[in-house]
């Protein structure tokens, strides 16, 4: 039997198909800005956001690496830090700089069960996995 800890993280289905969420993440001031994210479970990384929205919250660089994207093309991109609130806690995640609209990753869901239902306009959780 599944045991389940902390609150649940709610979404919505797009008419687009995209599971999107509400996302704040804390700018360079200390203020938390809010966004919404696509749950992308083909990301194997924490967080992705585009570069405009990286300058604009003032996130610290902390390396560059490579990253393969899913058509297999190799690219190197910077890694930032960012904390964001997740799951009614403060978390430190690493971020990507990647094109296109932010994305969450596997990495910043792993733990938690993910419930979709795809259809237009339903809802969708995460819910932390406990220990039996």
């Amino acid at each position: 039997m599944e045991k389940w800890e902390g609150r649940v993280i709610a979404g919505i289905v797009t008419f687009a198909r995209e599971a999107v969420l509400r996302l704040r993440i804390r700018d360079a001031s200390g203020q938390l800005q809010e966004t919404r994210a696509v749950v992308d479970t083909g990301f194997d990384g924490w967080l992705a956001l585009p570069g405009n929205m990286i300058a604009a919250l003032g996130l610290p660089l902390r390396r560059s690496t490579y990253t393969t994207l899913a058509d297999g093309i190799r690219i190197r991109t910077n890694v930032y830090q960012a904390a964001i609130e997740w799951d009614g806690q403060s978390v430190t995640t690493p971020v990507d700089e990647l094109d296109g609209g932010p994305l969450v990753g596997m990495s910043l869901m792993y733990g938690y069960k993910l419930i979709l239902p795809i259809l237009d306009g339903a809802k969708f959780t995460l819910r932390r996995l406990g220990h039996p």
